[in-house]
């Protein structure tokens, strides 16, 4: 059981939502921190939130996440994703309030061709600016918890995070998809793949890696099993009924910014072996698409 209250950064993101619904239930104190009283551009408030808040935990949900946006500037993208971690973990630290920051699988580079996913351990090696300003965020909060890691420090990698309150991966599949004329297909990219992961499930399994006996280090928390970009719209346009082809395009064909890495697939087996495990991508995906639909 989690002893709060519990601060959540990002409390109105995708993420930040779900991780306060998921206290809520738990019937755990919540301490919900956004903009404007939290922002990763002026992080020197989290002394006095904690202060004021007095939380044992801080979860860390707040980032940069515009890919495209990080590589387009990349100072800014370290200051909200790496210098904004480093003050906060430094003010959580000071205070002995322990600190889950949930960071990325962009922090590999893609590489892998064995089919395995990326286990904690391997060697993070990020090709792309959002990947490199996560992963100095990883080791900024590590430096800052360096004597105190295995009591007061988690850091979860995730990926292709979707969820509620929509403008995401799915809904825009959706949405392009009925903008699409007759007769013509929907271009998605083939040779991306990563594990969709729905925040309503993610959020329970990092409280739950907290809230037991579990000790502090890196972990990967997916939905178990993967898939490409071009296999989940495929996925989603299916449960949607709507007959529109898709034309299997290369991230090459896939003019952006940034650069994705091909292989994003993490192992999530260390928080499985621990009795944290998300189900499969491919349930929580039809799961998400029928409570849209409920809800329309």
């Amino acid at each position: 059981m989690i002893a709060g209250p519990v601060a959540i950064t990002g409390a109105k993101g995708r993420l930040g939502r779900a991780l306060v619904g998921a206290l809520t239930q738990m019937g755990v104190e919540v301490r919900p921190w956004s903009r404007p009283e939290f922002d990763l551009d002026k992080t020197s408030a989290a002394d006095a939130l904690l202060e004021r808040d007095g939380p044992t935990v801080v979860v860390h949900g707040a980032a940069w996440t515009d890919v495209d946006g990080c590589a387009r500037e990349p100072a800014l993208a370290r200051r909200r994703n790496s210098d904004a971690v480093a003050e906060l973990a430094a003010s959580c630290r000071s205070s002995g309030v322990s600190l889950v920051l949930v960071s990325t699988n962009e922090v590999f580079d893609g590489s892998r061709t064995d089919g395995a996913g990326y286990a904690v351990d391997d060697v993070a090696r990020p090709i792309n600016e959002y990947g490199a300003s996560k992963l100095a965020g990883e080791q900024a909060a590590a430096a800052a918890y360096r004597d105190a890691v295995a009591e007061k420090l988690w850091i979860v990698r995730t990926s292709w995070l979707y969820g509620p309150p929509g403008a995401d991966f799915p809904h825009k599949i959706v949405a392009a998809a009925k903008r699409v004329p007759v007769g013509e297909s929907l271009r998605v990219v083939a040779d991306e793949f990563g594990s969709p992961t729905y925040t309503e499930d993610l959020a329970p399994a990092v409280l739950a890696l907290i809230s037991g006996e579990t000790p502090g280090g890196t972990y990967h928390l997916v939905n178990a099993g993967h898939t490409s970009r071009a296999g989940w719209a495929e996925r989603i346009l299916a449960a949607e009924r709507l007959a529109v082809p898709i034309d299997r395009i290369s991230q090459r064909e896939f003019h952006r910014a940034s650069s994705p890495p091909a292989w994003g697939v993490l192992d999530a087996s260390l928080a499985a072996s621990l009795g944290v495990a998300l189900r499969p991508w491919e349930d929580a995906a039809d799961d998400y698409l029928l409570r849209s639909r409920a809800s329309r």
